[in-house]
């Protein structure tokens, strides 16, 4: 998971328990403090009545309609043992003006007078607009609930975007380098010191790791180059001494042993010496190369070396294809591929070639396990060892393709193992 999206969802995991949190606590809150105003309203009419009561003055009307109302009588010692003074409930009145039974919240206190008599008062008020108000704030809560939501969301999306684009930069400008290749130069400013020194760090190991690349690339190249010449001289060396008419059998099985090996280090180091030539972009020079024409010159010469695997080969061509590279590079793609067809063949196999508008296959049989599609361009890799192969033969085929931005592809499929080079 991306880090935008995981720290977007530990902060929206947060966000949303803290103001769910707040929205209960400021609902009950709210809730409490209207009731409380009710019981205040209450305990100001009960205690006004009381007041008028006791005086001996003229009491408010028993019904004001959905208002506040009132219920006055006389009580007993026993019944006053029984009851509390004071008794809040919320249960439902008959409202006369209205006509209907309505929700209302009931204060009755019990007091008596100078003559010593008890007397129950019932004060009550309706709580239906409570109720509503309740409702009102329920929905309200919800939707500003939401619009805090967010716009805390919006924000910290926008503050995180903001604070972490030089790191976006950064990773964008690493999953586009390549050792090797030009490349722009890292243009990331940042205010933020860490991201700076960030930027600092990775360019120093790009320019070392640069550096270190560079200086591998010169010494194959030059240790290829070197060792060349000493192969060329044993090689001679071994022709003379294979021309000894004084040898016995056994010397001269040996020597031929000697050679082939001879010949093996030096078809080695030859392949090594054209990756390093390949990597140092010695091969400059482009121009229109029809693969068509390449292959046609060379299948006569790869089925004369390869009769004895009688493999057969067939040609299609639904198209021209043509490409802007080197023309000796070309030649080297499909001698690599076409080779790898042949070697990495059974007796009585099949190589099919298939060239496309944009694209040419090598399908050929072979081993029925596939090769690891990872690791099958690596040099040295050999999924299935044949006798004479170096390993090197589709890791210089890759390095042609990457040079001219050809891509090339292993596919195994129905029993086939396919190479695609798709030209773009």
């Amino acid at each position: 998971m991306k880090l935008f999206y995981r720290v977007l969802i530990h902060l929206l995991t947060g966000i949303v328990v803290v103001l769910s949190g707040w929205a209960v606590c400021f609902y009950f809150a709210i809730v409490d403090e209207i009731n409380d105003e009710i019981d205040d309203s209450l305990e100001d009419y009960s205690e006004l009545i009381i007041i008028r009561s006791l005086a001996g003055k003229e009491l408010p009307s028993s019904d004001s309609g959905s208002n506040n109302q009132y219920f006055l009588r006389e009580v007993t010692d026993a019944y006053v043992r029984t009851r509390d003074r004071i008794r809040y409930q919320d249960t439902m009145v008959y409202i006369v003006e209205k006509k209907e039974t309505e929700p209302a919240r009931i204060l009755t206190t019990i007091f008596r007078n100078d003559a010593g008599q008890y007397y129950e008062l019932s004060v009550s008020t309706p709580t239906i607009e409570k109720q509503d108000l309740r409702e009102s704030i329920f929905y309200l809560l919800i939707g500003l609930f939401v619009i805090l939501l967010v716009t805390i969301l919006i924000i910290n999306i926008w503050v995180f975007y903001r604070s972490m684009k030089p790191f976006y930069v950064l990773l964008h400008w690493l999953g586009d380098y390549r050792l090797g290749q030009t490349h722009k130069p890292l243009y990331n400013p940042t205010h933020t010191s860490e991201f700076q020194k960030l930027n600092d760090t990775v360019v120093r190991f790009a320019q070392h790791s640069e550096e270190v690349f560079q200086q591998q690339k010169q010494f194959i190249g030059n240790a290829s180059h070197e060792i060349q010449t000493p192969l060329a001289v044993c090689r001679n060396r071994l022709e003379m001494l294979m021309e000894d008419e004084t040898l016995t059998e056994q010397q001269l099985g040996e020597i031929i042993k000697t050679y082939e090996t001879l010949e093996y280090v030096s078809k080695l180091n030859k392949s090594l010496l054209l990756l390093s030539k390949i990597d140092n972009h010695q091969y400059s020079e482009t121009s229109k190369v029809c693969l068509n024409d390449i292959l046609h010159s060379l299948i006569p010469d790869f089925e004369e070396v390869y009769a004895f695997k009688e493999v057969s080969l067939s040609l299609e061509e639904n198209a021209r294809l043509c490409a802007d590279m080197n023309e000796v590079l070309a030649t080297v793609l499909m001698t690599n591929l076409l080779k790898n067809a042949f070697v990495h063949n059974v007796e009585d196999g099949s190589i099919r070639i298939t060239i496309n508008k944009e694209s040419i296959c090598f399908s050929n049989t072979g081993t029925l396990v596939a090769l690891d599609e990872k690791r099958v361009f690596e040099r040295f890799y050999q999924g299935n060892k044949k006798e004479g192969s170096t390993g090197l033969g589709l890791a210089i085929a890759n390095a042609v393709c990457r040079q001219f931005k050809l891509e090339l592809k292993y596919v195994f499929k129905d029993g086939m193992h396919q190479f695609w080079v798709h030209c773009h």
